[in-house]
């Protein structure tokens, strides 16, 4: 491939020079024959050097005292003239020798960033669309991988001989070398721009000396080599960390050393342990961190209240689950004419946190906190996740307020925001609260509180009406909460029950994050937004397509799908036995939210505003919020303002992207957690039903236990099966049996593998 691109380029730079039959000669000798001044002398160099122009010449003359030729300079004369070497450029460019040094680094530097391609002769070719693509590797844990351009389009898929040379996540340069049977671009490594692992997690092993590591991470599938000097610390069979030393090529395996032991296989809490250091989830403070946040003490400085409006009389109160230990919002609800006044405070996170001290730097880097069965990796210190920024009740406490007016519409009239100080009247839970109303009686709930919970409850009935009025997206899912015995194995796993109170909570936070997103986008301040954009036309017909063989309608196709059409189509198919899969397919025709510096409004909730107030503990967009909040309040110039909408954009990307890896290492975590409690059921039966259906088989999910795994193809009743991505069918074309989403099924563990972390199941009966 890269002797065809040569050959082009080669032809285009004699197009260029125009080389004829009647002067056939390349103009370097066209010169010699026909230039009155001699080569080589002082007139000739200076005549020369005229002709190389550097477009930043002037910028790199302030950067350095010896300029050397810039990027833009060197991309330039490798793009004019086609393939060169170091010193074909050193001798164009009329490098001086006190340059050479400079202009190397700068060239392997363009090479490192994805300017510049270096082929096995040294050679570099510039990085363009129509040779090369630049972008990040996605492996699967079968051994091939895809290549998501950075540009967008169409992926690339890399197959298992070229993943040789990669990991999942380095960002590298490929070209398009054919089209496989199933249409698919092909693509082959050309180089890697950066490595994404530098250390890994994974299981040792002794192979009649021949030492390896076994990473973790599935979608890394090559072992890494471990030289015999380089694991005396760690014993076989036991959990470790390793430094890639030598990084894979085609024709060569990674090399590392370990470099720490994270403990014995199977050990009580391992998995978890794994999930944080496979997934490199920063999990301790450092002395400097934890020294930061304990400085403030252990209560509210009265010079800190100072400015502030006083909330500390008004019964402000917590609702949250029987395990919290922090507790970031407080409520408190009065009835107005036509409607009610609600107020929403929420822990002052930012008056504690500076931008760029250490302890900004820790919680901008972790993103957000990460929430394992049993355990959290906290973004802040206990100091302020647990003291001073947890709004205990009975203490005082410095809070962000927003202050709104709802009618009995369910609308939010006006809204505004105060910096305040407060005191919680109650540490109440859903249960507590669910159970008085329900009652219609004050329960656990002591005499001053109970009106106001009231309050709270007839004011939700009406953003609840409004809720279902605008459209907005409710899914019936089920979440697990996973009950541990003292040694940290699990004891049970059962459903997470969703009251009124959570509702009643959820509808006061969503409606607080909406003024948030209004008040910033009107002082047009940089700050990021919760976005749920629109489903793909792609993903969207593809659901219709599915609908229309069940005489089921999503909107009308003539005009843009509107989050009212899925909420339509979920109410009316309540009632159907097909419900829970259809739901599915609904599920994941959506995107993902993310954090973006554009308020591009909120698809699932039907929102045109939104941004995420009310959590500045445990997630950074949160803390970014709140900067923003203060910034206006206190009115702030806005040539003061911390943050550029650049700068903004960047730091959605990454909170994105750490909430997406902390996403996968609970699920990881937690389904790692129920492979070891189902290896004692092997050869149990159960009752379950179908949730995916591909080619090779069923995933399926037990009823009881809620935990997921595969029927093969192979245990299925013999037949040669053929599967309708259509219709999400595995149908059998000889007997005719049918298995598709949500059917009801028994079934028989068959196998646990702790490694792979799978779990086999074979069909027993289908009811």
């Amino acid at each position: 491939m890269l002797k065809k691109i040569k050959k082009k380029i080669v032809e285009k730079v004699r197009k260029k020079r125009k080389v004829t039959k009647k002067d056939p000669l390349p103009k370097k000798k066209r010169q010699k024959k026909s230039d009155p001044v001699k080569r080589g002398s002082k007139k000739h160099a200076i005549k020369r050097k005229r002709k190389v122009v550097d477009p930043d010449a002037k910028l790199e003359a302030k950067r350095y005292d010896n300029p050397v030729a810039s990027r833009a300079l060197l991309l330039k004369t490798i793009q004019k003239e086609g393939m060169m070497t170091q010193s074909s450029v050193f001798e164009t460019l009329h490098v001086t020798p006190d340059q050479e040094e400079g202009v190397s680094r700068r060239l392997n530097a363009m090479v490192r960033d994805g300017q510049l391609v270096r082929n096995r002769r040294g050679g570099f070719l510039p990085v363009d669309e129509k040779h090369f693509i630049k972008g990040h590797v996605i492996a699967h844990a079968e051994g091939y991988g895809f290549m998501v351009p950075d540009e967008g389009g169409d992926d690339l898929f890399l197959c298992a001989k070229e993943m040789r040379a990669v990991l999942h996540g380095d960002h590298a340069i490929a070209t398009v070398v054919g089209v496989d049977r199933r249409g698919r671009l092909e693509g082959s490594i050309v180089s890697v721009i950066e490595r994404a692992n530098t250390t890994l997690i994974g299981r040792l092993f002794d192979d009649d000396g021949v030492v390896y590591v076994v990473p973790d991470n599935k979608r890394i599938s090559q072992n890494v080599i471990i030289t015999g000097e380089m694991f005396e610390q760690a014993s076989a069979g036991q959990i470790v960390t390793v430094e890639i030393t030598s990084q894979p090529t085609k024709r060569k395996q990674m090399v590392g050393k370990v470099v720490g032991v994270i403990g014995d296989h199977m050990a009580p809490g391992m998995e978890i342990e794994i999930a944080i250091h496979s997934h490199g989830i920063p999990h301790e403070f450092s002395d400097e961190v934890i020294s930061q946040a304990e400085n403030f003490g252990d209560g509210v400085k009265a010079k800190d209240k100072q400015g502030r409006v006083d909330l500390r009389d008004l019964y402000l109160v917590t609702i949250d689950g029987e395990d919290a230990r922090d507790y970031d919002d407080a409520v408190h609800c009065e009835p107005r004419d036509n409607g009610w006044k609600l107020i929403v405070a929420i822990a002052d996170v930012a008056h504690y946190v500076d931008v760029g001290s250490s302890l900004d730097v820790e919680a901008y880097e972790r993103a957000t906190s990460v929430y394992f069965p049993g355990r959290v990796v906290p973004m802040l210190p206990e100091a302020l996740s647990n003291g001073l920024c947890s709004i205990n009740p009975d203490v005082d406490r410095l809070c962000m307020v927003c202050e709104m007016f709802i009618n009995k519409q369910g609308e939010i009239e006006s809204y505004d925001f105060k910096e305040a100080v407060m005191k919680s009247h109650a540490r109440l839970t859903y249960t507590q609260v669910a159970q008085a109303l329900e009652d219609d009686g004050m329960g656990e709930i002591s005499a001053d509180v109970y009106p106001h919970i009231v309050n709270l409850n007839e004011m939700y009935q009406s953003l609840d009406s409004a809720r279902r009025q605008r459209g907005t997206i409710e899914f019936d899912t089920t979440e697990t909460v996973i009950n541990f015995t003292d040694d940290k194995r699990i004891e049970s796993i059962r459903p997470s029950v969703r009251n009124d109170a959570h509702k009643i909570i959820e509808e006061c936070m969503i409606s607080a994050n909406v003024c948030a997103a209004k008040y910033i986008a009107k002082s047009k301040r940089p700050c990021l937004y919760r976005v749920h954009e629109d489903p793909t036309d792609e993903k969207i017909e593809d659901l219709r397509g599915f609908l229309s063989d069940l005489d089921l309608k999503l909107g009308a196709p003539s005009r843009k799908i509107m989050s009212s059409d899925y909420a339509a189509l979920s109410d009316e198919i309540k009632e159907r036995d097909d419900y829970h899969m259809i739901q599915t397919l609904m599920l994941r025709s959506m995107k993902q939210a993310i954090y973006i510096a554009e308020n591009s409004g909120h698809f699932g909730l039907a929102l045109t505003h939104y941004a995420h107030f009310t959590s500045p503990i445990r997630r950074y967009p949160d803390l970014l919020v709140h900067r923003a909040l203060k910034h206006i309040v206190r009115k702030g110039k806005m040539v003061d303002y911390m943050y550029t909408q650049e700068r903004m954009a960047n730091m959605g990307e990454h909170c994105s992207t750490n909430e997406r890896r902390a996403n996968e290492a609970t699920r990881d975590a937690e389904f790692a957690l129920k492979c070891e409690y189902m290896l004692d059921k092997i050869g149990q039966d159960f009752d379950a039903h179908v949730t995916g259906v591909v080619g090779f088989g069923l995933f399926v999910e037990l009823d009881e236990h809620f935990v997921e795994g595969l029927i093969h193809i192979t245990n299925l009743p013999k037949d040669y099966y053929v599967f309708d991505p259509k219709t999400h069918l595995l149908v059998g074309e000889n007997r005719g049996i049918q298995f598709g989403l949500n059917d009801k099924i028994r079934i028989r563990v068959a196998r646990v593998d702790m490694d792979e972390r799978k779990i086999d199941f074979e069909l027993i009966s289908e009811h």
